[in-house]
């Protein structure tokens, strides 16, 4: 076995052992959402959006995630250090958020590593400020370790409602190689951890006996175009992208 696929199932296992109520948790927090019609929503900038994309319009996905896409904290934005300045900016969360059209009762999921940049916290506090509701997937060890650089002092797992870790290192690759290292983790754990909520919501949904389990069925099956339109159209009233 390689060592980087070594420490990536020691992180996985650590997620499976030490996040099960977390997770469990969030999955309540959705379904809640769904039945009472709350929309849900999910964000992150740079890398970490890369979890967004993940549980957006995806086979095998949850229909009812509505992204947060802002074109300057992704990874198409040259320079691409305008990202990390942009994350770093207190108060463009505050206008990101104010963008959305939130309600309260609505959910947002933030995914953010070290959870210290101005961007994710300020989104974190209008959440509160405006009763929406929060889940962070973040890394408690890396966010304990740095100092926050958000004005309140606090980072992203002190203000959210309900929290996973990622059980990442610090600095988030996993592998020591010379004076650094190399192998990124969080995106690894952040798909593991996000795709086990769909299914788990699935899942319940399922045995509760749901009718319209809000999961596409692929685009590239034929005959999925009329079936993914009837369910988006059942939840059309907590979807907010066109499709």
């Amino acid at each position: 076995m390689f060592l980087y696929q070594k420490k990536i199932l020691d992180n996985i296992n650590s997620i499976i052992e030490i996040e099960k109520e977390n997770i469990s948790t969030s999955v309540d927090v959705l379904i809640n959402a769904i039945e009472n019609k709350n929309s849900i929503y999910c964000f992150g900038a740079s890398h970490a959006g890369i979890i967004t994309q993940e549980l957006y319009y995806r086979a095998g996905g949850l229909v009812v995630i509505n992204p947060i896409f802002t074109s300057d904290t992704m990874l198409n934005e040259l320079p691409i250090t305008k990202t990390s300045k942009m994350e770093q900016l207190e108060g463009y969360g505050n206008i990101i958020f104010d963008s959305v059209g939130f309600k309260k009762g609505d959910i947002l999921i933030l995914h953010s590593v070290s959870g210290r940049n101005p961007l994710i916290i300020d989104m974190a506090l209008k959440a509160k400020e405006n009763g929406v509701i929060t889940i962070a997937i973040t890394n408690l060890t890396y966010s304990k370790y740095v100092e926050s650089r958000h004005s309140s002092g606090k980072n992203l797992y002190q203000i959210t409602d309900y929290l996973i870790d990622n059980h990442g290192p610090i600095g988030d690759a996993i592998v020591k190689v010379g004076d650094r290292k190399v192998g990124p983790s969080s995106t690894v754990a952040g798909t593991f951890i996000v795709n086990t909520i769909v299914t788990e919501v699935a899942l319940r949904m399922n045995n509760s006996g749901e009718n319209n389990i809000p999961v596409f069925y692929s685009a590239n099956l034929d005959g999925t175009v009329e079936k993914n339109q009837k369910i988006v159209d059942y939840y059309k009233d907590i979807i907010h992208f066109d499709f």
